[in-house]
């Protein structure tokens, strides 16, 4: 696990104790339960945040990747899987998984 970066001077330079961290340039020290992972919050194109198994509709047509298919706007994706990456939504249309960017679909 790296250290992370003080918040008041935001230097690399921070020293790990048992339950805080401590910042070796300005001395601030700050609880480590408050820095653990961030919970990344994925919102659609009018920015309402998504949680898997939600359904999403495409705003626009999109072409598939590598042949001369297309997604059409309106076309549903139901039961969403949030993942990290570029492309942060996965689903699947008739056995096909699919990968789509937030922002070009809405909550259904």
């Amino acid at each position: 696990m790296t250290n992370p970066p003080c918040p008041t001077c935001t230097l690399d330079d921070v020293l790990s104790h048992a339950e805080l961290w401590e910042c070796t340039i300005c001395g601030h020290e700050w609880p480590k339960k408050t820095t653990g992972e961030q919970t990344r919050i994925v919102k659609d194109a009018h920015g309402t945040p998504l949680v898997d198994g939600d359904t999403v509709v495409l705003i626009k047509d999109l072409k598939l990747r590598g042949g001369s298919g297309v997604l059409k706007g309106g076309t549903k994706a139901k039961n969403i899987r949030l993942v990290e990456g570029d492309h942060d939504i996965d689903y699947r249309v008739d056995g096909v998984a699919m990968a789509l960017k937030s922002c070009f679909v809405k909550k259904a």
